[in-house]
């Protein structure tokens, strides 16, 4: 009964367009459309109806892990639906889910409206390359539409080391090995360490959550290797910040210095409402120069806007030269520009001319 129920939801939410699903004991199910939370008029969900649910995707193992964590992150399959990424958790009422619908169609850059100087900055051989963005800003969809043109145009090795494998890559010009934390490998830390004697050219990590993770990252990015990470922040300057702030003060000038001899670029976005439905999504593109790499090394993050600013001729832009640009396409609106601009005033300007 339970697989036909969830069989059931996981319809429903490709037929609504719904991104994600909420399941919550003694509420209706409830769908994220477009980034606007909506109910549903399917029944409340009873709490040992729920649990049943719930077990029913889990295997054995992620049971028992779920039961000792209270909480645990998977991906999963299904034939003639699609693939999902998954959170279950205990909330005040009983057990609880999330499911995320992975759109695991293959974008273009024109696609996403990916600014072309990251297919530039996709063929370094090495350096760090972060992607940046609040939760549900789309990172997952970019990153995996740079490594896809990776895969087609380079011939590397590239390992992937993901909290769960969202995307499955099949490899063309690369071979790509794709390792998945809690079934592949124990945690991003180990699956780092093992991954730079596994021959290596790009390694891909899905989240640098926490210092000894960073710190391998840009270890890995220093001796020769092109590493893409994602972080959850606003912008560019602020993931430079929030990076280095996760270290003890007595290390913090030595991975700022790591930081700059390695960047490549940091990608920022957020996702927006468009004007006539659906979303799309603004840019904010850093490109590591040489006066990038000063300010970090000075701990002078907060001048790097100037740069950004006047940066366009190398591919840079900032987050409001992007929103302008939607704006003035008639793709968003003014007032849905400016509640995620960091700058409204900056905006303003851009917009009228």
């Amino acid at each position: 009964m339970a697989q036909l129920e969830i069989l059931d939801l996981l319809h429903f939410i490709r037929q609504s367009g719904a991104s994600d699903l909420h399941l919550h004991p003694f509420s209706r199910p409830i769908v994220r459309v477009d980034g606007e939370i909506r109910n549903t008029d399917l029944p409340p969900m009873q709490p040992e109806d729920l649990h049943l649910l719930i077990y029913g995707i889990m295997t054995e193992n992620q049971r028992k892990t779920f039961e000792e964590d209270l909480e645990l992150d998977f991906a999963a399959d299904y034939k003639g639906i699609g693939r999902f990424r998954v959170n279950v958790f205990k909330s005040i009422h009983g057990d609880s889910a999330v499911l995320r619908a992975i759109n695991e169609k293959v974008y273009s850059f024109e696609d996403l409206g990916l600014p072309d100087v990251l297919k530039d900055m996709a063929h370094k051989d090495k350096g760090l390359f972060l992607v940046t963005g609040p939760t549900g800003s789309g990172k997952s969809t970019t990153l995996n539409t740079i490594i896809d043109y990776i895969n087609r145009t380079r011939k590397k090795h590239i390992i992937t080391i993901e909290d769960p494998v969202e995307f499955t890559h099949e490899s063309q010009q690369s071979l790509i090995t794709q390792r998945e934390v809690g079934t592949s490998t124990h945690g991003f830390a180990q699956a780092l360490r093992s991954a730079l004697r596994e021959d290596p050219d790009i390694i891909v990590v899905g989240e640098m959550r926490d210092p000894e993770t960073t710190a391998l990252a840009v270890t890995a990015a220093e001796t020769g290797h092109l590493v893409f990470g994602t972080l959850h922040t606003v912008n560019t300057t602020k993931t430079l910040d929030r990076i280095i702030d996760q270290f003890p003060a007595n290390q913090q000038d030595q991975i700022r210095i790591m930081i700059s001899d390695t960047i490549v670029t940091i990608l920022s976005q957020m996702l927006l409402k468009k004007t006539d439905g659906g979303r799309v999504a603004a840019f904010e593109v850093l490109i590591g120069t040489a006066a990038v790499a000063n300010l970090i090394r000075e701990a002078k993050t907060f001048q790097l806007r100037s740069i950004l600013q006047m940066g366009a001729a190398i591919g840079m832009v900032t987050l409001e030269q992007s929103l302008a640009n939607l704006v003035k396409s008639n793709e968003v609106s003014i007032e849905a520009a400016r509640q995620v601009a960091a700058f409204p005033e900056d905006l303003d300007k851009l917009v009228a001319g």
